[in-house]
């Protein structure tokens, strides 16, 4: 005889014991049911039991809620019109696939609850509630959700470990990079990586977090530039519940994300000035403060900010704060483009056959003499990114055991070649010979002129200024 206490099926209970174990941290808990008395009832059991709980009336609003915030756990009607629990189960198994799921069935539908459990669902549970059964269905679904949410963490944080051993390099500029940025992963100094695009910056950055002694800690990336100012300093920061329009539960930031460990602030340069002022205070008081709070809190997290824009003309211009460049320029790590170290293209290339001959499950050898000739030559403006890409191409459209010119991008064979060395007569004049070097620079770059004046040590404005 079952004398755990229960819900009749209208919201009422008798004999509630709570005092079950208690939920993971800050777990959050989506109700979809279209019986507003049965669902605040368990909404409040749960809540009662230290859960945040959200509720949904029916499985539209209920997926409406999983794509726009982080969901635990979702206990789902089986029947409800419109969208039923099991039509909710597969949406949500593709837009939030960390979410676990449990049923809720009444009497005449435990076969189609098993069917649900197949279908990816952790349990179900029957009506009347059992309390206890309930909250031990709860707990131990949330317990499966967070081994899981470890384990890939875990995975991660090898697959960064492993990283390092993705600088592949043996030219002097490479060996100088991989030098110093061994010898200041030990430090907690801000770290600034600077350079050309696609020279490698997130890669180096994993390899200072894997080297540091915050290796066994997490190492959070985000992009300054890609997001817009709220939007950013949400991710940053984190919110509280009621911070915006759509902040229906409190949420982390990235730097609470990254406490004891490191943060990546990529494209720093696309910081808008106020989110400027606030990370500033972070890195001056080791602080912050929710986006909707006003509780401090404190963080203890290693910054490496990474950016291919001239900061330095930035702050001239009045578009980036001068004290927050010197905070983040403690330690800068340029990092060489690929034209400057030659030596290492067939060492990539290599390096990049072999990771797309698995991925691609083929059995490619190496290059002729003539696509090593080719790559060898070629002046590489994209840098790194641009040769993994042509390579890619090139081991999925091979036919041959050997990459050959005929599968390297058009880019790759038609563009203009590396040239070390400009030829200037005597008798030149100075502005000329300038002329002749920024326009060699400019060649060797495919046009990049931001590119150009990072190699020539100038402001882009002054190569505009002077083409025209």
């Amino acid at each position: 005889m079952n004398t755990s206490p229960e819900f009749n099926g209208k919201g009422s209970r008798v004999g509630a014991d709570s005092s079950s174990a208690g939920p993971e941290p800050e777990a959050t808990i989506l109700v979809v049911d279209d019986e507003p008395e049965l669902s605040r009832a368990l909404s409040k059991l749960l809540s009662r039991n230290g859960y945040h709980v959200l509720t949904a009336g029916n499985g539209e609003e209920g997926l409406a809620i999983l794509r726009r915030q982080e969901i635990h756990l979702v206990l789902s009607d089986l029947q409800m019109p419109k969208m039923g629990g099991l039509d909710l189960l597969k949406a949500a198994q593709v837009i939030a696939p960390n979410t676990e799921f449990v049923i809720i069935t009444g009497h005449g539908t435990i076969e189609t609850a098993v069917d649900a459990m197949r279908t990816g669902a952790y349990d179900f549970i029957e009506k009347p509630f059992s309390i206890t059964t309930t909250l031990k269905v709860v707990r131990k679904a949330l317990e499966k959700q967070h081994l899981i949410a470890e384990n890939r963490d875990l995975r991660k944080r090898l697959e960064e470990i492993q990283g390092v051993n993705e600088i592949i390099g043996n030219s002097e500029p490479m060996r100088q990079a991989i030098d110093t940025a061994r010898q200041v992963a030990a430090s907690s100094a801000t770290i600034l990586l600077t350079g050309e695009s696609g020279t490698g910056k997130e890669v180096f950055a994993t390899a200072i977090h894997g080297w540091s002694d915050r290796s066994k800690q997490t190492m959070v990336r985000v992009s300054c530039a890609a997001l817009p100012e709220n939007l950013l300093e949400a991710e940053l920061f984190g919110y509280e519940k009621g911070a915006f329009t759509g902040a229906v539960a409190r949420r982390r930031g990235r730097f609470e994300m990254a406490n004891r460990g490191t943060l990546l602030l990529d494209e720093v340069g696309g910081m808008s000035m106020t989110t400027q002022v606030k990370l500033l205070r972070v890195l001056q008081e080791n602080v912050i403060e929710r986006l909707g709070g006003s509780e401090p809190i404190h963080v203890d997290v290693r910054i490496i900010a990474a950016t291919n824009s001239d900061l330095p003309t930035m702050v001239s211009e009045g578009r980036f704060r001068e004290d927050l460049f010197y905070r983040l320029n403690v330690i800068n790590l340029e990092l060489p483009s690929l034209r400057s170290r030659g030596e290492d293209v067939v060492l990539l290339s290599n390096f990049f056959l072999q990771k797309y001959n698995e991925k691609n499950s083929k059995q490619l050898a190496g290059f002729t003499p003539g696509a090593v000739e080719v790559m060898a030559k070629y002046a590489w403006p994209g840098n790194v990114r641009e040769l993994e890409n042509a390579v890619e191409r090139a081991v999925v459209l091979s036919k041959d055991t050997l990459v050959d010119v005929d599968v390297l991008p058009n880019s790759v064979v038609r563009g203009r070649q590396r040239s070390d060395t400009v030829n200037i007569p005597v008798g030149t004049t100075l502005r000329d010979a300038e002329m002749q070097l920024i326009q060699a620079t400019l060649d060797s770059t495919a046009g990049d002129k931001e590119t150009a004046a990072n190699i020539l040590g100038i402001a882009s404005r002054t190569i505009y200024r002077k083409m025209q």
